[in-house]
């Protein structure tokens, strides 16, 4: 399994137009083989920031998606762009569930 983990800053005036912007691709990517979940979500405590998980059942999924990004048959990825962008990869040996 791989995750990958990001976080967008923006003007906190244009984060609702980021994500309007990106409801295709997300929905583009939940459909492709693979994928486990793909979410760009409002920070709740900062205004400015939106955050994204996507959870890839392998990197080999991943790396379609991630080829198909440039492709003729992507999405559009629309409304403002991110002042900064910070995305990391998460190889995952394993999982638990979390017991309190």
């Amino acid at each position: 399994m791989v995750i990958v983990a990001g976080v967008f800053t923006m003007d906190p005036g244009q984060r609702e137009a980021f994500l309007e912007g990106r409801k295709a691709l997300m929905a583009h990517s939940r459909a492709e083989q693979g994928c486990i979940e793909y979410t760009f979500s409002a920070d709740p405590l900062e205004p400015g920031r939106v955050v994204l998980f996507e959870k890839w059942e392998s990197q080999e999924d991943l790396d379609l998606h991630l080829a198909g990004l440039s492709g003729p048959s992507a999405p559009a990825v629309t409304g403002p762009e991110a002042t900064t962008t910070s995305i990391v990869i998460y190889d995952v040996a394993g999982e638990r569930p979390l017991r309190r």
